[in-house]
């Protein structure tokens, strides 16, 4: 079980035995990496019977364990709804898939996301009006953000019964200059909720990580102060970076992710392979670190620019 325990070793605070774990938030290449095609989506939700469903999530189950192993992967994300992402799956076939994934190949984590703390909104979903919400009736945010915290709970236990080791509470807090939220926001909407999934994640043996984008440097000592074991994004976009990020944190909580996706797209293989190799070079002594994109790795990237990625960590990411 050497690569569940590097994993582990890491969101610890320990440095692996082996290697620094590779984990991605999302990840949409299995199709690119397997050649075969991985059933989700729109695709999946179409199939006309359980039969056909259930006999995709197999097919699904077997693709992301074998990309999995190829790729070195320490955790798997299982798909779920992010934005209006290809890979959707409903809730209860990602459940199933957590359970066939168990089954396959049990040397990974198996992630899902779902927090119980809310985040700043995107511009598709009432940003505007939340905004003035903030100000203007926050007892209805107060409203919104414990119904966010019932559904997350509820979502928890029934990952918990799936066999889901890790999870992740996709709620950013910043855009790329700095926090949405006030302190005195954060203090009477967020943080609350956060500790408490953290700590009902930790009494089912679930990893809490917390993934937010944009700058949250001024951030990280309420982050820290949660519990939650990881941080994920780390984000490059918003000026950050992970051997400051690592500084910052002082051993107190592991940070995950700061590949940049505009590079993973739009860049050449060896320059990839250096950002990577950089990352690894400054950060890995000691542990505390997680190798992954800051976002989703997506459909659009390059298949040579993620294997870049890899090799990159076999040459700069053991121990």
């Amino acid at each position: 079980m050497s690569k569940k325990q590097d994993f582990l070793e890491a969101v610890n605070m320990q440095q692996p035995e082996n290697a620094v774990p590779i984990w991605e938030l999302h990840f949409h290449l299995w199709e690119t990496m397997s050649g075969e095609r991985f059933i989700s989506g729109t695709d999946f939700v179409a199939l006309s019977s359980n039969k056909k469903k259930d006999d995709a999530l197999k097919r699904d189950a077997d693709i992301i364990c074998k990309v999995a192993e190829d790729l070195h992967f320490n955790a798997v994300s299982i798909p779920d709804r992010p934005w209006n992402c290809p890979y959707t799956l409903p809730m209860e076939d990602r459940l199933k898939l957590a359970a066939l994934l168990r089954k396959v190949n049990p040397d990974f984590y198996v992630v899902a996301g779902g927090g119980a703390n809310m985040g700043m909104p995107s511009n598709f979903d009432g940003y505007e009006e939340f905004c003035y919400m903030l100000f203007d009736d926050p007892k209805k945010i107060d409203e919104m953000a414990k119904n966010r915290f019932i559904n997350g709970m509820d979502n928890l236990q029934r990952y918990s019964n799936a066999g889901i080791e890790a999870t992740y509470s996709g709620a950013d807090y910043a855009d790329t200059r700095a926090p949405f939220f006030t302190q005195s926001q954060m203090e009477r909407f967020v943080l609350p909720y956060l500790t408490k999934w953290v700590e009902r994640c930790k009494e089912l043996n679930i990893i809490p990580i917390q993934h937010t984008d944009g700058n949250v440097m001024p951030l990280l000592e309420q982050i820290i102060g949660s519990g939650v074991m990881a941080m994920q994004a780390v984000d490059p976009t918003a000026g950050m970076d992970m051997k400051t990020t690592k500084e910052a944190v002082q051993g107190r909580m592991c940070i995950c992710g700061n590949i940049d996706n505009g590079v993973l797209i739009l860049e050449s293989p060896e320059f990839v392979y250096n950002e990577a190799a950089k990352i690894l070079n400054e950060c890995k002594d000691g542990g505390g670190i997680i190798l992954g994109a800051s976002n989703a790795v997506v459909m659009e990237t390059p298949k040579e620019n993620y294997v870049a990625v890899i090799e990159a960590w076999k040459d700069f990411g053991q121990y």
